[in-house]
């Protein structure tokens, strides 16, 4: 269930917010409102994906999970296995920035990383907890990518240094050094929030295309209809033939079958609607036969022209 959190106007000027993607920090953003009294939440792509970019499905679970990973590296968020082995993750300075009226119990297992007093738990335990995992969480602060050519960065004991991730970073200056940013969070595309496919009307890399011979579309016909009349025709007029042109042309009929019959509409001036009926015509109306006149002769041979009728 959604609740409603606080984001401070020092999130957008935090450098670790600034390290990620703007599709990560919209993720970390929503999942301040999904998150429960604790911080925490399932470690599940899919069902934060459902959550949170239900109305943008062009951002997939899988850039979801991608959003995740970044939000890990940067510290954000910690990521851990609880005892059912089922994936969780929790907001790692929640406790510093959310402040709860009446807090409820967390139904999901503690982070094995940060939950733990550092005072009950020596170092070297809670090391051999975490290994005892039988799938070791992500770093918070590291992560290795495939094809970064850079090795896992080494964990910081959560009980030694104080916590300056997410939120808790907001006094830090907000423009980054040239280069600050890390080659795994930058992305071909940009940092744009729209859709990341291809635009459909492009050329593929690599591949030709020719245009048609004929290419004409319904608005130039009819632009070309409203040209030859004398006065506009009305808008209805006009917005009904686009109609019948634009399905026209759907069914494969030649753009000058059309523009024939377009022609004998407007010398007849007659309902939209039996365009289809004038195309029709124009395409196949039988030739007249020419008549052929000749002059009256006066038979050779009357008795047998007349039957001796005369």
């Amino acid at each position: 269930m959604a609740r409603i959190r606080t984001i401070k106007p020092e999130a957008f000027v935090s450098e670790s917010l600034a390290a990620v993607t703007l599709t990560a920090e919209r993720t970390f953003f929503g999942l301040l409102t999904q998150a429960d009294d604790q911080g925490r939440h399932r470690d599940h792509a899919a069902i934060i994906a459902g959550q949170l970019w239900v109305l943008r499905p062009v951002h997939t679970p899988a850039d979801v999970e991608e959003d995740l990973a970044q939000l890990a590296d940067a510290g954000l968020i910690c990521r851990y296995q609880g005892p059912d082995h089922k994936r969780y993750l929790h907001i790692v300075t929640w406790q510093q920035h959310q402040k709860i009226n009446r807090p409820s119990k967390s139904r999901l297992p503690g982070c094995p990383h940060h939950d733990a007093p550092a005072s009950t738990v020596p170092r070297n335990a809670e090391r051999a907890a975490g290994s005892s995992v039988t799938e070791p969480a992500p770093s918070p602060q590291g992560t290795l990518h495939e094809g970064s050519g850079k090795g896992r960065e080494p964990a910081v004991n959560p009980g030694t240094v104080d916590e300056t991730a997410g939120q808790a970073g907001f006094t830090e200056p907000s423009v980054n050094e040239p280069g600050a940013l890390p080659a795994s969070v930058v992305k071909p595309h940009g940092p744009d929030l729209g859709p990341r496919n291809m635009d459909l009307g492009t050329t593929p890399s690599g591949g030709t295309s020719a245009p048609a011979p004929d290419t004409v579309s319904a608005q130039q016909l009819i632009a070309e209809y409203a040209a030859a009349c004398a006065h506009r025709p009305p808008r209805d007029v006009l917005g009904h033939l686009g109609q019948q042109v634009r399905k026209l042309l759907d069914e494969g009929i030649a753009p000058a079958h059309i523009r024939a019959g377009l022609e004998r509409h407007r010398a007849k001036g007659l309902h939209p609607s039996v365009l289809p009926s004038l195309v029709h015509e124009a395409m196949n109306a039988t030739p007249a036969v020419p008549v052929t006149h000749r002059a009256w002769t006066n038979p050779a041979d009357i008795a047998a022209a007349y039957g001796e009728a005369l």
